[in-house]
């Protein structure tokens, strides 16, 4: 169980989880964030400015939505918190709000970035937009494709989508080559990681400005309904989502948290992204944490319909959860998920990406052992616009009757 105590450590470190393994020239720009972000946690300007922008640019708080018919059709009382009305339409924002800021405190002029759904590019070319930065986001070739709107909205917002052709052409290659560029501009550049990965101080710092979550959705069901949850549902790629909902409730040993992973077309290896319930610790860009991996130590391809959740490893934080048994991990094919969007959309007329169509698709499986009425949180980290193309191929691939 997780003792009450600052995680991570002075050094870094979830447990056995998390650290530094960077380059030499990396380690400068890593020590300067950490001095940075600590003295601006301490700045009351620094949490002026943040809470300002949140409220009046991004739109927080979001609401804390009770789905009635979802909650009637599967007998315990769903709550969405709804990230996917935050502008740019994830729950990206909170996190490039606050790197962005820190960036100009450190007198950077540009931002660097990684994406897979492309959310978290269109949220870093936000910020860059709205700071007056330049801005350079890294995508796999692959995900430019399935993601092509959100190309259109990095690059109408002034930034510069460089494509990845090397290895899988997804979020994997992304973020190698992200850093690959950091390391050569790191004294004008901030590399603005995306989730809860990457070499300390990333994890937590993307915790803390993605807790925000958590902190709105534990005093919003107080409000509602009295008490707490039962349940904490999110889905987990890297996990920042799914970290932020978690970790104000991490001390509150009555409400279970279930993360769900990608679960791919199979669960056999190269054919899922499901990194917490098969991957072995090791290292991967920057970190040690659990990692999709074969007998050689070689990563393993992954496979998944969302963009935003194929990649082999997750958040250092996660894979301590796991490991102390305070969080659990399960996983969802594509096919459930798709089942999971089209669930929502029919019952509440709300449209999620493919992200928390995960989670809605894991609903019925965790409703059904659950006392009738129990009340359930599921983080709905973005809306579903940018993945309807994908939604329509596979639904009419599955049956032609569908658009």
């Amino acid at each position: 169980m997780i003792r009450r105590q600052t995680l991570p450590d002075r050094s870094g470190h979830f447990g056995p989880f998390g650290g530094k393994f960077v380059p030499e020239t990396v380690m400068a720009a890593l020590t300067e964030l950490e001095r940075e972000y600590a003295a601006a946690r301490r700045d009351p300007t620094f949490r002026r400015a943040l809470r300002s922008l949140l409220r009046d640019y991004a739109g927080r708080p979001t609401p804390l939505y009770f789905a009635k018919r979802l909650s009637h059709r599967l007998g315990v009382n769903i709550y969405l918190k709804r990230e996917d009305l935050l502008h740019t339409g994830a729950h990206k924002i909170n996190n490039t709000l606050g790197q962005g800021l820190l960036a100009v405190r450190m007198g950077k002029q540009r931002l660097i970035a990684e994406t897979g759904a492309g959310q978290h590019g269109v949220a870093t070319a936000t910020v860059a937009a709205l700071f007056g930065l330049t801005c350079e986001v890294f995508m796999g070739e692959e995900d430019m494709q399935r993601q092509a709107l959100n190309v259109v909205r990095m690059r109408l917002l002034g930034a510069t989508v460089t494509p990845v052709t090397g290895g899988t052409k997804t979020l994997k290659d992304a973020t190698s080559e992200a850093i690959r560029n950091w390391v050569t501009t790191v004294r004008t550049s901030h590399y603005c990681i995306g989730s809860v990965v990457g070499p300390h101080p990333y994890p937590m710092l993307v915790r803390d400005f993605q807790s925000v979550i958590g902190q709105e959705a534990r005093r919003q069901i107080l409000q509602k309904t009295g008490r707490l949850p039962d349940l904490l549902l999110a889905c987990v790629g890297g996990g920042s989502n799914a970290i932020g909902l978690f970790h104000p409730f991490r001390h509150d040993r009555r409400v279970e948290m279930i993360g769900v992973e990608a679960g791919g077309s199979s669960l056999t290896p190269g054919h899922h992204a499901a990194t917490l319930m098969k991957g072995r610790p090791g290292v991967l860009h920057g970190a040690n944490s659990l990692l999709l991996q074969d007998r050689f130590g070689q990563v393993l391809p992954t496979e998944s319909i969302s963009a935003g959740l194929d990649y082999p490893g997750v958040g250092p934080e996660h894979a301590y959860y796991q490991l102390v048994k305070r969080a659990r991990y399960v996983a969802v094919s594509d096919r459930r998920a798709l089942q999971g969007a089209q669930l929502l959309a029919r019952t509440e007329g709300i449209l999620p990406a493919l992200e928390p169509a995960h989670a809605i698709g894991y609903l019925a499986q965790a409703a059904w052992r659950l006392r009738r009425g129990a009340p359930i949180i599921v983080g709905l980290s973005g809306r579903g616009d940018k993945d309807v193309q994908t939604l329509a191929r596979h639904l009419h691939a599955a049956d032609p009757r569908h658009v």
